[in-house]
C-alpha cells in the first residue's frame, strides 16, 4: 500500500511539475493549467463591465468559482507532491521550500482572497482587493516558453545597472520638481503649491508622457522645462539600452556554446539502470557526476526527457551521458582479449591469474553484461577482458584512450 501510495504521488509530481514531464498527460495538463490562468483572468476583467456584469453575472461568478477551485486543487497536489518537486531535502523542507517560494506565494494569493470572505465576512472589500494579485499566476507561463525565460536571465543579469537607472531617474525627478517649485510658485501658486506638486510634471515630463495638465508659464520655468525635457530623453534611453545590451549578450553566448559544441570532441555512453544500481529513486543532483560529465537524455519507456537536477530516477531508465574528451597527448592503451577454450584463463579466479603486477583487469564483457571485475571473479569461455598491461599478449587487440 506504501509503495503504491509513493508511486501515485511521484506520478502526480512529474504530470504537475514542467521541468519533468514530457508525455501526453503532462503535456494536457500544462495546456489546461495555462487555458485556466488566461480564463479567470478574462472573467476578473469581464466582471468589471457593468453591461457584461448585469447580463452575464451568473455564469461569469461560475466560471470564476471553477478556475479558482481548480487553483486551490493544483496547490494542494504541490504540496502533496513537494517530497518530489524538491528532492534534495526531505519532504518537511520540501513542503515548506515550496511554500515560502515565489510561485508558492503567488499560487496561495491567487485562490485564498476568494474564499476568505467565507470566514471573514467583514473583510470582504479588503479581500476583493487582494485579487489582483492573481495576475501574477502569468508568471507561471514563464516556465513554459524560454522566450519568458529569456526576459527573465536578462533583467535578472542587469538588475545592479537597472536599480542604478531608476534610482538616478528618482533622484532627478525630485530635484527637477523643486526647482520648478522654485521657478513657478510666485506665477502658479494654486498649481505649484507645494514642494512635491511638481512631481506629476516631472515624472510626465522626464519619461516623455508630456501629459501637459501641469505646465511653466513663466519664462526661467519654460527654459528649465525644454531643459528637462531633452534630459529626461536620455535618462529614458538608458535602462532601454541596458535592457538591449542585456538581450544581445544572452544571445551571443548561446550562440558561442552552440559554436563551441561543435567545435569540441565531445564522446556519449549509454547506461541502463537496473533495481541494483545505487542511482535508483536518486534525482540527478543528488548523483554528484563529476564537473565535465553530465546527464544528456533519460529515456524512460517510450519517452524522451530533458534531465533536470529534480528528476528522480528509476529502474529500466535509459541514462545517456555526454563527457568532454581530455585534452591529453599522452594515450593510455588498453588490451581487449575474448577469451577462447583453451586459454589458461578460463575457469580460474582473477586473483590466481599468472600475470605481470603491471597488469590490471579493468572490466569484464560477459555477453551483454559488462562487469567491474574482482579477484573473486571466475573468468569464463567467451568472456572479453579488458585489461591494461605493459606486457606483450599476441592474441590482443589495442584500444587507445
Amino acid at each position: 500500500m506504501e509503495k503504491r501510495y509513493e508511486k501515485y504521488r511521484k506520478l502526480i509530481a512529474e504530470v504537475i511539475d514542467v521541468r519533468t514531464g514530457s508525455d501526453l498527460i503532462s503535456h494536457l495538463y500544462d495546456f489546461v493549467y495555462i487555458f485556466l490562468i488566461i480564463v479567470n483572468l478574462t472573467v476578473s476583467i469581464m466582471l468589471t463591465y457593468d453591461n457584461i456584469r448585469a447580463q452575464h453575472e451568473s455564469v461569469l461568478l461560475l466560471i470564476e468559482r471553477i478556475t479558482v477551485t481548480t487553483f486551490l486543487i493544483d496547490y494542494i497536489l504541490r504540496l502533496w507532491a513537494a517530497k518530489y518537486l524538491y528532492p534534495e531535502v526531505r519532504t518537511a523542507y520540501a513542503v515548506r521550500k515550496y511554500v515560502f517560494s515565489f510561485t508558492g506565494i503567488v499560487d496561495l494569493l491567487s485562490f485564498l482572497p476568494y474564499f476568505l470572505p467565507v470566514f471573514f465576512p467583514s473583510g470582504a472589500v479588503a479581500f476583493r482587493m487582494l485579487r489582483v494579485m492573481r495576475v501574477f499566476r502569468l508568471f507561471r507561463i514563464n516556465t513554459y516558453y524560454d522566450s519568458f525565460k529569456l526576459i527573465t536571465e536578462v533583467l535578472s543579469s542587469k538588475k545592479q545597472q537597472l536599480f542604478s537607472s531608476v534610482f538616478t531617474i528618482l533622484i532627478l525627478m525630485l530635484a527637477s520638481s523643486l526647482c520648478m517649485y522654485s521657478l513657478e510658485h510666485e506665477a502658479q501658486p494654486e498649481v505649484f503649491a507645494n514642494a512635491f506638486s511638481g512631481i506629476w510634471w516631472s515624472a510626465s515630463t522626464l519619461l516623455t508622457v508630456g501629459y501637459g495638465d501641469i505646465y511653466p508659464i513663466t519664462t526661467l520655468g519654460k527654459m528649465f522645462g525644454i531643459f528637462i525635457t531633452f534630459l529626461g530623453v536620455g535618462m529614458v534611453a538608458i535602462p532601454t539600452g541596458i535592457i538591449s545590451a542585456g538581450f544581445v549578450d544572452q544571445y551571443s553566448r548561446i550562440k558561442r556554446m552552440s559554436e563551441y559544441g561543435q567545435e569540441a570532441d565531445v564522446h556519449f555512453i549509454k547506461i541502463h539502470l537496473t533495481e541494483r544500481d545505487p542511482w535508483v529513486n536518486r534525482s540527478i543532483a543528488q548523483l554528484h557526476l563529476p564537473e565535465r560529465i553530465i546527464v544528456a537524455v533519460v529515456k524512460r519507456k517510450n519517452r524522451i526527457l530533458i534531465p533536470r537536477g529534480n528528476m528522480v530516477l528509476r529502474a529500466d531508465d535509459v541514462m545517456v551521458l555526454g563527457a568532454e574528451s581530455f585534452d591529453d597527448r599522452e594515450h593510455i592503451k588498453l588490451k581487449e582479449i575474448t577469451l577462447k577454450k583453451n586459454n589458461p584463463w578460463v575457469g580460474h579466479h582473477i586473483r590466481d591469474l599468472d600475470i605481470s603486477r603491471h597488469s590490471i583487469i579493468v572490466l569484464v564483457k560477459r555477453g551483454r553484461r559488462v562487469m567491474i571485475p574482482n579477484g573473486n571473479m571466475v573468468l569464463r569461455e567467451h568472456d572479453m577482458v579488458i585489461l591494461y598491461t605493459q606486457s606483450i599478449i599476441s592474441d590482443g587487440t589495442d584500444i587507445e584512450i
